[in-house]
């Protein structure tokens, strides 16, 4: 079993939060300038990879120099990789209906009510979820079998997002499917590839803690965490919410898994 710098890691959690709160006060006034704050959902990406780069810096010298690398690496192409995609599907756009229907009940100013319900909210879950990746930078001994694990299941994770939003953005954008339920591809298998990408991506990066398992133990509240949001929060619940009244979705829903990629049902 590795060492961890307990110390050093507690210190690296300031560092941390530093980096995840001014990602979001930096995209609030952004959003304010605007008039939009559907530009938060970019900034969550931008967010992890942000407490990533950090982390490392703020560790050189204290962790195992290939783990910290690979988990920087990973971090950041799958957060610059979200940023990208959600900022080219917003392009163009008005206010997110969410968002719209949450401000419209603001008691008082709308700008100060999206900063502390929204912006200040996701930069400490930014800083939640993210304590494997941040705790990783700080083991000492060199990588093994879990590591290896964990990359493997980011790698799927990846694939599932990455792959999945393309075909989503395909569909979307061919005139003929138009009032027609996406169930082409992957999301033949599953209703939300990105959610359960997603739930690969995270559960993979706390693999590759798990060479200590005193610090694993400490940040296995992020990974459950990630996953109650994708499926009982704000990801697969308010989405099928929004589609449940879609002529179709009904029966793609019969027919389809609803989180784990599975044949379809006949």
């Amino acid at each position: 079993m590795s060492g961890f710098a307990w110390g050093d890691f507690a210190t690296g959690l300031g560092w941390a939060a530093a980096a995840s709160f001014a990602v979001m006060l930096v995209t609030f006034a952004v959003a304010v300038r605007k008039g939009v704050h559907r530009v938060v959902d970019v900034a969550w990406g931008v967010g992890f990879a942000a407490v990533a780069v950090v982390g490392f810096l703020v560790s050189a010298g204290t962790g195992d120099p290939g783990r910290r690398v690979l988990v920087t690496v990973l971090t950041v192409v799958w957060g610059g990789r979200l940023a990208v995609h959600i900022a080219r599907r917003g392009r163009g756009h008005g206010e997110d209906p969410r968002y719209e229907r949450m401000l419209a009940r603001a008691p008082g100013n709308r700008n100060l009510y999206a900063l502390r319900m929204v912006y200040l909210l996701q930069g400490a879950l930014v800083w939640l979820v993210s304590l494997p990746l941040q705790a990783a930078q700080y083991v000492t001994g060199p990588m093994t079998g879990f590591a290896w694990a964990g990359t493997l299941l980011w790698a799927v994770g990846m694939f599932f997002e990455a792959v999945g939003d393309a075909q989503l953005a395909r569909f979307k954008a061919d005139p003929a499917a138009k009032g027609r339920i996406m169930d082409r591809g992957l999301w033949r298998y599953t209703r939300h590839p990105n959610y359960f990408g997603d739930f690969c991506v995270w559960w993979g990066l706390f693999l590759i803690l798990c060479d200590s398992f005193g610090a694993a133990a400490v940040c296995a509240v992020s990974p459950l965490v990630m996953s109650l949001l994708l499926t009982k929060g704000s990801g697969k619940r308010l989405l099928e919410r929004h589609m449940a009244e879609r002529p179709g979705y009904a029966e793609y829903a019969a027919r389809t898994s609803g989180f784990f990629p599975l044949p379809p049902r006949r």
